[in-house]
């Protein structure tokens, strides 16, 4: 990846524009460790109407576990996955939850210590072993974790849960019971994936993962096939027939890029190669120098964002390079192609350090100047638009800009041969810096995914964990919001209606923590046209701040 030859010319950064904030309350409660409820219990109180039309189960995925004994994870990443499931039928719902049972769960449950490292959190040796054999285990290589509290995911029909490394958990979505553990590297020559999919309308899935090797560091692309017809009667994982459709090598084979998701349109693929680094040499040595894995990252706004762009049905990488001032993004938006143009809608932000950030220390830091210190340094990930031409060529004319769609102020210009350099549109208006920018978004995914669209649903950031719920018109930049002090919803998640024809027809689905009460929880439902409060479920329990998560209709 090139370094910026010329300098860069930024706006204020997307930080410096939210306002400051004051007097925040303490975010302990939102990560403490709570205990499991694997039996279904009703919502105590229901409170206006959930519409009686949604059948189905709201999963959630998360940490829910952060200490074994006397050890503590250092990084809220580390958490032991602790499983939701907020059932609705008929107007009621019922709430169970339920530990992943991964092998690092069970190791460290017997043991009552930390025995596999995670994120941010180094395992040390067995203080039983003589001293020769403490020391020489710092000088293995420790197995990734199957840890998996990130996402529910879907292959072939089947649910598991997700994180980032190569392995996965297949569950059954009604009890939440653990079955077995999925190694991607068992199928295909990746090393891991991320726990954020794409599907087509197909029926098949598709995500990203690492390889590397002697031939270098490769980011690739995976397709694994819809189930089949004849569907197997075995209840056993199946990923048979995935495979690789391309494989993109890292500019700088030493130092790849993070990434945690990737966007996809009904024809293209476009993996972004941001500024963020994982440094191979650090992660070799990491445990000699007893360092976690979040000490590999950095971030390295030397370097330009590169998007690459690939045909999704053939697997082909175009000929072009799109080159991009220095960002950062974890979660997409949506993205569609508009004429000859790929139009890419993205949270992202102006400083990549954020993920490192996210220890137990900064998160239980006491309310007032600590919390409003940590918060106000944090970068803050705003909605933007990048137009990707699609008919560079060498008639190309240089330097001028490309992007001809109404109404649209990102550019595109081809500065040499093979080569366009992008400027983004913010998609918000000064409306939306209030509540501290915004991250999770979501969308009608089944209508919309890969194709135009008018509105997206997300968590505001007014403190270090969403403390707002917001609908975005990407074509008014209209905001909509849900908010009330001292409550934090999860990530909206979108429901249609029955037969619905309008893309908001439906509600959204948030499960809200309210800290400052004991064990009333509650499932809310706002209807999503008028992002107006339709119920809510009260369950009388505690849980801690979760991920991401899924509606499903089975069951």
């Amino acid at each position: 990846m090139s370094e910026t030859t010329e300098p860069q010319t930024h706006s204020v950064s997307s930080r410096l524009r939210c306002p400051q904030a004051s007097g925040l309350e303490s975010l302990a409660p939102l990560v403490s460790s709570v205990e499991e409820t694997p039996d279904p219990i009703s919502a105590t109180t229901i409170k206006g109407t959930i519409p009686t039309w949604i059948h189905g189960s709201l999963l959630r995925n998360g940490p829910g576990k952060f200490e074994f004994g006397t050890d503590r994870y250092t990084h809220w990443f580390d958490g032991m996955a602790l499983m939701h499931r907020f059932h609705i039928c008929d107007g009621t719902v019922k709430y169970s939850s339920r530990f992943l049972r991964s092998d690092s769960y069970v190791l460290n449950s017997e043991k009552n210590r930390i025995v596999v490292s995670e994120f941010g959190t180094l395992a040390t040796p067995d203080p039983c072993k003589n001293i020769f054999a403490r020391f020489f285990s710092w000088f293995q290589t420790p197995e990734a974790t199957d840890n998996a509290n990130v996402n529910f995911v879907k292959y072939k029909g089947d649910y598991y849960v997700s994180t980032e490394t190569n392995y996965m958990r297949r569950i059954d979505p009604q009890t939440l019971e653990t079955k077995e553990k999925v190694d991607w590297s068992q199928y295909i020559a990746v090393n891991s994936a991320t726990a954020h999919p794409h599907y087509d309308r197909e029926g098949a899935t598709y995500n990203m993962g690492n390889s590397y090797g002697k031939s270098g560091f490769f980011y690739n692309i995976i397709r694994v096939p819809p189930p089949e017809a004849a569907a197997s009667t075995e209840d056993s994982a199946d990923l048979t027939g995935a495979k690789v459709i391309c494989s993109i090598r890292a500019a700088e084979s030493r130092k790849p890029s993070y990434y945690h998701s990737f966007v996809m349109s009904e024809n293209y693929i476009v993996f972004i190669e941001q500024p963020i680094k994982l440094d191979l040499l650090k992660f070799m040595l990491y445990r000699i120098q007893g360092k976690s894995f979040n000490k590999i990252m950095s971030w390295e706004p030397q370097y330009e964002t590169i998007f690459h762009l690939v045909d999704r049905h053939t697997g082909k990488v175009n000929e072009v390079t799109y080159r991009a001032a220095p960002m950062f993004t974890l979660h997409q938006i949506n993205a569609f192609e508009d004429k000859d143009f790929l139009v890419m809608d993205m949270c992202c932000g102006d400083d990549g350090e954020v993920i490192g950030d996210f220890t137990l220390e900064n998160l239980h830091r006491e309310a007032g100047e600590e919390m409003d210190k940590f918060y106000n340094s944090l970068c803050r990930n705003l909605p933007r638009r990048y137009v990707l031409p699609l008919t560079v060529d060498d008639k190309t004319p240089l330097h001028q800009n490309l992007v001809t769609l109404d109404n649209c102020k990102a550019t595109a210009e081809k500065t040499k041969p093979g080569e366009v350099y992008m400027t983004h549109e913010e998609l918000y208006d000064d409306q939306l810096l209030q509540y501290g920018g915004l991250e999770f978004p979501q969308i009608n995914y089944d209508q919309c995914n890969g194709r135009p669209y008018r509105y997206f649903y997300s968590c505001g950031f007014g403190h270090v964990f969403g403390d707002s719920l917001l609908k975005m018109d990407v074509h008014t930049k209209e905001l909509k919001v849900w908010r009330y002090p001292g409550w934090y919803p999860s990530e909206p998640v979108f429901v249609a209606a029955p037969k619905a024809t309008e893309e908001d027809d439906g509600v959204v689905l948030s499960v809200v923590i309210t800290p400052r009460e004991e064990k009333s929880t509650f499932l809310l439902v706002l209807d999503a046209k008028s992002f107006t409060e339709l119920g809510r479920a009260e369950v009388p329990v505690n849980i801690p701040c979760g991920t991401h998560g899924v509606f499903t209709k089975m069951g």
